[in-house]
């Protein structure tokens, strides 16, 4: 398996790997992959990771651009998508390594929306300043790279469809 930038060409297949990944999750809207095409089109994919197995794109990792509170410089990681007939293999696992591994470089640190259970295994934790919107405190995570502890509302991008932006 090869871990890699996206191309141009891979839009239809990630398209494809987000929805019938997403499909899964209860709290699903069903546009995250129209999230990600917004992303693109606005040019505010800090990372679009895709995992390739022989030929064909498998997994999917976006990362933007986002703020918390008034702090910027942080990437806000999702959606994180693996064909389902391909779970449990560490395609994700990879995907969010390398993710985390390239962040590093430039960003303060990253915060995702998801389940604690997964992503605290990379080191993601819950702060009791972060937050966004109504959503349940337990899954609003992040990790920082710098020794400052996040604060605020966690600001996506609009291609969210959230009413603050970055």
């Amino acid at each position: 398996m090869l871990i890699r930038n996206e191309i141009s060409s891979d839009a239809c297949a990630i398209r494809t790997v987000v929805t019938d990944a997403m499909k899964l999750l209860p709290q699903s809207i069903g546009t995250e992959a129209v999230i990600v095409d917004r992303l693109r089109a606005d040019n505010a994919l800090s990372l679009s990771l895709v995992a390739e197995d022989a030929g064909a794109v498998v997994g999917y990792l976006a990362a933007s651009r986002a703020r918390i509170g008034v702090v910027s410089g942080w990437a806000l990681i999702g959606p994180v998508a693996v064909l389902p007939v391909r779970h449990g293999e560490g395609i994700g696992s990879a995907l969010i390594a390398e993710a985390i591994l390239r962040l590093r470089a430039s960003c303060k640190g990253a915060a995702l929306v998801g389940d604690p259970g997964y992503y605290g295994r990379f080191g993601f934790r819950t702060f009791p300043g972060l937050r966004v919107g109504d959503c349940p405190q337990q899954f609003v995570q992040a990790l920082p790279f710098t020794a400052s502890e996040p604060e605020g509302e966690l600001i996506h991008h609009s291609a969210f469809g959230l009413q603050q932006r970055v």
